[in-house]
């Protein structure tokens, strides 16, 4: 459960609660640099066929696609490990319990599937280590360094290296 201002987030899967029963999107959950202004069903696949091209650029394999007849050029990455990606939807009105509505609890999202890897498009250039997308995946790297608890032994040895700097 998260806060969002005043606005309580329950986050809760679906019912029966095991995360070997979701649906698992890997490999199929894309990142295109566009925007679409449409929320409903669509046949995707029998538009949007990626297939490997063979190329590797920077240890990221390239993939081609073509939207609206565009070529986007791409790489599927796994996300970093301890990590998993979840798609949410808003639990619908008519299962909230009373005791739910009692308690303020007005937004309620249940994850419906789960994904390890994106693939992400470019539009115009090849994948590359400096794209936004891979830079923002150093962060985890630098939360979890951030936020590891500190040893009596890492004191003792950053207490050293600053008595050697003197």
């Amino acid at each position: 459960m998260m806060s969002e201002g005043s606005t309580i987030v329950n986050l809760t899967q679906r019912e029966g609660g095991d995360d070997s029963e979701l649906v698992d999107l890997s490999g199929k959950v894309h990142q295109l640099p566009c925007a679409i202004k449409y929320n409903g069903p669509c046949s995707v696949s029998n538009f949007f066929k990626p297939r490997s091209t063979g190329i590797e650029v920077e240890g990221l394999k390239v993939e081609e696609a073509y939207f609206r007849g565009r070529k986007l050029q791409g790489t599927t990455i796994p996300l970093s490990t301890g990590y998993c990606g979840f798609v949410l939807g808003k639990k619908n009105l008519v299962e909230k319990k009373a005791s739910d509505m009692s308690d303020g609890n007005s937004n309620r999202w249940e994850v419906n599937a789960k994904f390890e890897n994106v693939t992400y498009w470019n539009h115009d250039s090849l994948p590359s280590s400096d794209d936004a997308l891979l830079r923002s995946f150093h962060w985890l790297t630098v939360a979890k360094a951030l936020h590891k608890p500190v040893t009596a032994e890492d004191l003792v040895s950053a207490s050293i290296a600053l008595q050697k700097m003197d």
